[in-house]
């Protein structure tokens, strides 16, 4: 029990490392995707496990130009988003596929979905649903901000009761 604790403890603790770590670099390096979502997966164990089943359908990806820590805060707000509208009760798809020049990046919950009169309006800064002290609103507007920074693009699909669905898509050679 004890080594299984500190095991646990040693991957939370290497995962805040590698989190805390800003980019300080000014050129894209070479980009781990799945290792990126696997370390917010890990940061997020002990809300996840509470009730949340995520189903990991990853492919293998190469590696991407790019800035690890700011997709790191991309899958960060997507996680910690998906996690809220789920009440910390359903599921979490995550899902990479490699379409060749892009790789793309789906994360599904079977939250409370967007409602269809506001989902145009969820990237815009200081948009938010949650009450008044609980959020910014400017989650999705970064997560948007940082993803073009990457050139890549960013969609939305949702459905009332049912949950929402992100995929985002990042060239392999930028």
């Amino acid at each position: 029990t004890i080594t299984l604790a500190a095991d646990k403890a040693a991957k939370v603790v290497y995962a805040l490392k590698k989190y805390a770590h800003r980019d300080t670099i000014e050129d894209k390096i070479p980009t781990d995707i799945t290792d990126g979502l696997e370390t917010v997966l890990t940061l997020y164990h002990n809300q996840l496990k509470q009730g949340v089943e995520v189903i990991r359908n990853y492919e293998t990806l190469p590696a991407i130009g790019g800035y690890p820590d700011d997709l790191n805060q991309v899958w960060t707000n997507l996680v910690h988003n998906s996690i809220q509208a789920m009440d910390l009760n359903g599921t979490l798809k995550i899902t990479t596929k490699n379409e060749g020049e892009y790789i793309s990046v789906s994360i599904a919950d079977t939250g409370c979905g967007i409602e269809p009169d506001i989902k145009d309006k969820i990237f815009e800064p200081f948009f938010t649903t949650k009450k008044q002290g609980e959020g910014s609103g400017l989650g999705l507007d970064i997560v948007k901000r940082i993803i073009e920074k990457h050139e890549g693009t960013i969609t939305c699909t949702s459905e009332l009761g049912k949950g929402s669905e992100f995929v985002i898509k990042l060239p392999v050679n930028n």
